[in-house]
């Protein structure tokens, strides 16, 4: 891990996001960070529901010095029904409070299954309807939104302040959308960027992500040289 932390920043970012912590202190992972010049506004952590678990978490990521506590999946035996879609709204509110109280703040990460109907409801509009914009922020995973089916600009225009952080995966197009290094594929980022550059500027964070990369620096490098030189 402090072998990877270093060559990330080496290639030239200065942001991170985690996803587990190997083991390793809080105290220890700020440390890391510290000492390559590295900041990790968010981190995505389980959410099991409200109880000392969520706390413990929470006090963790206020400890490494996270904004973002963002929650990154939804176990699918808790998703059946437009109830459970209901019932998670209400949770995240409830989640992202006891966040606030800890000077943190609450983002929800989508994949694909958002984006399937239940009855007439897409799932992701539902949340976007129901959670509070003044506590419950998204992270817009560019790749799954034009994977399943959407536009990911479609949803910048319409909710033009809720989507705080991007990951920023690019897909070599339908049908299969093999994930490739960003830039080397069909997503428009510059399109995407540009938007929000020119409505209210939301996007404070963006991660570039891959899901299963061949050669893990070698996409980072690529993923990164792509967008240092993007123009939008």
């Amino acid at each position: 891990m402090p072998a990877t932390i270093a060559r990330i920043a080496n290639i030239g970012y200065r942001e991170v996001e985690f996803a587990g912590y190997f083991g390793r202190t809080a105290a220890d992972v700020r440390a890391m960070l510290e000492r390559n010049g590295l900041s990790a506004p968010s981190t995505h952590i389980a959410f099991a529901g409200l109880g000392d678990a969520w706390d413990k978490m929470l006090d963790f990521a206020a400890g490494v010095g996270h904004q973002f506590v963002t929650v990154p999946w939804i176990d699918a035996k808790k998703r059946t029904t437009l109830a459970d879609w209901h019932r998670i709204a209400a949770d995240f509110n409830k989640a992202a409070e006891r966040a606030r109280s800890r000077g943190l703040r609450f983002a929800y990460h989508n994949h694909d299954f958002e984006f399937k109907r239940v009855g007439d409801t897409v799932p992701f509009d539902l949340l976007l309807r129901e959670t509070d914009p003044a506590l419950v922020s998204f992270e817009m995973d560019v790749y799954w939104v034009t994977e399943a089916g959407s536009d990911p600009r479609a949803y910048l225009r319409q909710y033009p302040s809720r989507f705080v952080m991007l990951h920023l995966k690019d897909s070599a197009g339908p049908p299969k959308h093999a994930q490739v290094d960003v830039g080397k594929g069909t997503i428009d980022f510059a399109a995407i960027l540009r938007l929000d550059a020119n409505q209210k500027h939301a996007v404070e964070h963006v991660f570039v992500e891959h899901d299963e990369p061949p050669q893990p620096f070698v996409f980072a490098k690529n993923s990164y040289d792509y967008l240092h030189a993007l123009e939008f």
